[in-house]
């Protein structure tokens, strides 16, 4: 999704953009349409029906938008946002997380339960079953805690099994870690690991979703979620899965993002391992030691816990879009607007100085 020039939002805007965001059938890419056909969430509020239909929106979405429960919602959305440690983040503003922001369908809004900068920092995603078996798990505990302790921030789903003790492990180390939910964050799901994620918002991790606060659990949303998990991170990690595993859907987005997928093999004679063997066959990164990922991502070793974000600690162009994630030098070109020429020999000179580093094709930011 491209971002449009960043312009300050008004409270009424504000207030406009949260309605628009919990009427019916309206996705990531018919919110888009409304902003860019009438310039602000406002204007398409108060725009005549027959404007909506002739954006193609449906008639229930467009019915909506005066509905008492819409405007409470709203309401009810802003006084939480004045609670600390509580944030909305929107696609055209600055402190969105910049690599998500490059897929196709990245969420216009993202509700944020604990510290949003984190999201900024170079992040592993690790996925797998529920109901993992007892090495599963500690499989997943063994990677996670090696991977925070690199300097990676672990995100994952909150969910039971595979999920939590990453997400637990991280925690342990005092690493980071980010959950994404598939309901609101006031209607967390699943209710056993509600404790687990207040332990990661009082730690300084972050919980977040892109559904209204109140949204319940549905089957629909889980998969739906785990495009954002793949969004935010470099790769996936699959630690256990079966081939029917929802963990397969993530590692699937995660591929047609662009992002590395990893797994982690088993006993041919385990269920829960078919689902891995499967990414594997289908050219996934076989993994035995976390060195298997480190090698492939050496740019983003050993990385600080520091507040601080990478655009702070440069204004050059160039390293600001490798701080945001890795790119080819043809990638560079495009996002730079420079030509390839001049963003080769400035990589070199990057490269020399120590401050950037390639990595089988692809460019990183050093961190000093």
């Amino acid at each position: 999704m491209s971002i449009p020039a960043v312009t300050p939002l008004s409270p009424a805007e504000l207030e406009a953009r949260l309605r628009l965001h919990r009427l019916p059938e309206l996705g990531p890419a018919r919110f888009r349409k409304l902003l860019e056909a009438f310039g602000s969430a406002s204007k398409a509020i108060s725009a005549p029906a027959s404007a909506w239909r002739a954006l193609g929106l449906p008639q229930v979405c467009c019915e909506a938008r005066r509905a008492p429960e819409v405007r409470d919602g709203a309401s009810h959305a802003l006084a939480w946002l004045e609670r600390q440690g509580q944030h909305l983040l929107m696609w055209d503003q600055p402190d969105y997380p910049a690599l998500l922001a490059q897929i196709s369908d990245a969420p216009p809004l993202l509700f944020v339960a604990g510290d949003p900068q984190i999201l900024e920092k170079p992040q592993l995603a690790m996925v797998g079953s529920r109901r993992a078996s007892r090495p599963g798990m500690d499989t997943a505990t063994a990677f996670s805690r090696n991977l925070a302790g690199a300097g990676f921030v672990i995100t994952s789903g909150l969910a039971l099994g595979i999920d939590a003790a990453a997400h637990q492990a991280a925690l342990d180390v005092g690493g980071r870690t980010v959950g994404v939910l598939g309901t609101g964050l006031e209607n967390f799901y699943p209710q056993r690991n509600r404790r687990l994620a207040d332990a990661m918002i009082a730690s300084g991790s972050a919980v977040l979703s892109e559904f209204p606060l109140d949204t319940a659990p549905s089957a629909g949303n889980f998969p739906r979620r785990n495009r954002i998990i793949s969004g935010l991170s470099l790769g996936v990690l699959v630690v256990e899965a079966s081939v029917a595993s929802g963990s397969l859907i993530t590692a699937r987005l995660a591929a047609e993002q662009g992002r590395e997928v990893y797994a982690i093999p088993g006993s041919i004679h385990h269920p829960g391992a078919r689902g891995c063997h499967q990414l594997i066959r289908d050219g996934a990164v076989l993994v035995e030691t976390i060195e298997h990922i480190l090698e492939g991502l050496r740019g983003w070793q050993q990385l600080p816990f520091s507040t601080q974000t990478p655009a702070a600690t440069s204004s050059h162009p160039l390293l600001t879009l490798l701080h945001a994630a890795p790119h080819t030098s043809e990638a560079l070109a495009d996002a730079s607007g420079w030509t390839l020429p001049k963003v080769l020999a400035t990589l070199t000179e990057l490269e020399m100085d120590g401050r950037a580093v390639c990595e089988n094709g692809r460019w990183f930011a050093r961190v000093s």
